[in-house]
C-alpha cells in the first residue's frame, strides 16, 4: 500500500481502513502521540528539495534517507519535542525527531528515530548525540523492542531524556569555561595590583586583597570524602556527614558550593538526606541536574536504613556519555562515603544483619 496523504489525520484514516491489522495499530499509536504531544507537534515528513538540501541550515543526516530508496510502504512523520528550561531560564527548546516505520512495524520490525535538529538551544548537535538517537531501539540499555509491540512513544521519551542530559552537559561546560576565564582575569588583576603595590614603596598605600569568604560549616559537622570513582574521563566523588537538624542541610551544601573545585563540576551537589527529629522522619533529595539521581540516593539511604545523615555526590563530566553506568557510579560513590564515615556498621539480631546509622569513626575527615 502506497501512502500519499496530505495530513496526519489523512494518514490515520487510510491506516484505519487498511485490511492489514498491523496498520490499524499504527493508526491508533499515531492518535495517541497526537493527544500527548499535540496535533501541531506531529506532522508528516516531507523530503527536502534539492535547493533546501544545499542550504547552510540543512538538517544533518536527512540526505542519507533520500539515498536509501526505502520500501514505498515506509511511513515517516516528524515529532517536535519540547525540552523545558535546563539553564535556570524560562526558555524551552524544540527538538525535531524523524520517525520511520518500516512496512513490517510493529509485527516484525522496530521503528527508527533520527535527530533532525541541527541545533538544540544555542549548541550545535554533535555526532555522538545523533548516533545515540539513531540507535534507540538497537543499543543495550536503550529502548527494548519486542515483535508486535508499539514503542514509538517510549523511544521518543528516551530520546528526550538523552537530549536533556546532553543539553545540561553543554551548559555545564559553558559555565566551567566562564569560571576559568573569570579566574584568569582575576589572576591577571591580582598580578597588576601586586606590581602596582611594589612600585609604591614604603610610602604607598597598600590595599588588602579581596578574598571570597566560604560559608562556615555548622559546629560539629565533619564531612567524610571517599576516593573518586573514574570512568571514561568522568569522575564521581562521594561525601557524607552526620546531621542532627534539617536546617543544617542548606548550610552544608552552601559550604560545599563555596569550594570552586566542587562548584565547577557538571553536577556539584547531587544529594539525599534523612533526619529524625523526635518521632518524625524528615527526608529530601535533589538531582542537581542529573535526572533521577537524587531519588536513587534517597532509595539507597532507605534500603540501608541510615538516618541522620546527608550524602552528596559530585560528578565531573569527562565529555563521554556513560548512559545508565552513571547511576551505578553515583550510588557507589555515595555508599563508599557512608562506609568511610562509619555509617554502615552492621548489627546482627534475630532477624539477621541490619545496617544502622551511627557516628563516623576512624575515617579521614575533609
Amino acid at each position: 500500500m502506497t501512502f500519499t496523504p496530505d495530513t496526519v489525520d489523512d494518514l490515520i484514516t487510510q491506516l484505519s481502513t487498511d485490511p492489514d491489522p498491523s496498520r490499524e495499530a499504527v493508526a491508533l499509536e499515531l492518535g495517541v502521540l497526537q493527544s500527548i504531544y499535540g496535533e501541531k507537534a506531529v506532522q508528516l515528513w516531507k523530503p527536502p528539495s534539492r535547493e533546501r538540501s544545499k542550504s547552510p541550515d540543512h538538517r544533518p543526516g536527512v540526505q542519507n534517507i533520500d539515498r536509501q530508496h526505502p520500501d514505498p510502504g515506509t511511513i515517516r512523520y516528524e515529532v517536535t519535542l519540547e525540552i523545558d528550561s535546563v539553564d535556570g531560564s524560562e526558555q524551552s527548546y524544540p527538538v525535531n525527531i524523524l520517525v520511520s516505520l518500516p512496512p513490517k512495524y510493529p509485527t516484525s520490525a522496530p521503528p527508527q528515530l533520527q535527530l533532525l535538529s541541527r541545533y538544540i538551544g544555542p549548541f550545535g548537535v554533535d555526532a555522538p548525540l545523533f548516533g545515540t538517537v539513531l540507535r534507540t531501539y538497537i543499543s543495550q540499555g536503550a529502548v527494548e523492542w519486542a515483535p508486535g509491540g508499539e514503542c514509538v512513544f517510549d523511544g521518543l521519551e528516551w530520546v528526550k531524556e538523552r537530549c536533556v542530559e546532553w543539553l545540561r552537559e553543554r551548559f555545564s561546560e559553558r559555565k566551567v569555561g566562564q569560571l576559568l576565564r573569570e579566574d584568569e582575569r582575576a589572576r591577571g588583576h591580582d598580578a597588576l595590583r601586586h606590581e602596582s603595590e611594589d612600585k609604591t614603596g614604603d610610602g604607598g598605600m597598600v590595599h588588602a586583597a579581596v578574598v571570597d569568604t566560604p560559608v562556615q560549616m555548622p559546629t560539629g559537622i565533619n564531612i567524610f570524602e571517599a576516593e573518586p570513582i573514574q570512568d571514561r574521563k568522568s569522575s564521581f566523588v562521594g561525601r557524607a556527614c552526620r546531621i542532627t537538624d534539617p536546617a543544617q542541610v542548606p548550610i552544608i551544601l552552601a559550604h560545599l558550593m563555596s569550594d570552586r573545585r566542587i562548584a565547577r563540576a557538571a553536577h556539584p551537589i547531587i544529594n539525599a538526606w534523612r533526619c529524625r527529629v523526635g518521632s518524625i522522619l524528615h527526608q529530601d533529595n535533589d538531582d542537581d541536574g542529573e535526572t533521577a539521581a537524587g531519588g536513587r540516593l534517597a532509595h539507597l539511604l532507605q534500603i540501608l536504613e541510615v538516618d541522620d545523615v546527608l550524602v552528596v555526590v559530585t560528578r565531573y563530566f569527562g565529555g563521554i556519555h556513560l548512559g545508565p553506568d552513571r547511576f551505578k557510579h553515583i550510588n557507589q560513590a555515595a555508599r563508599n562515603a557512608l562506609e568511610l564515615g562509619g555509617f554502615l556498621d552492621v548489627t546482627n539480631d534475630e532477624h539477621g544483619g541490619r545496617r544502622h546509622g551511627k557516628s563516623g569513626r576512624g575515617a579521614t575527615k575533609r
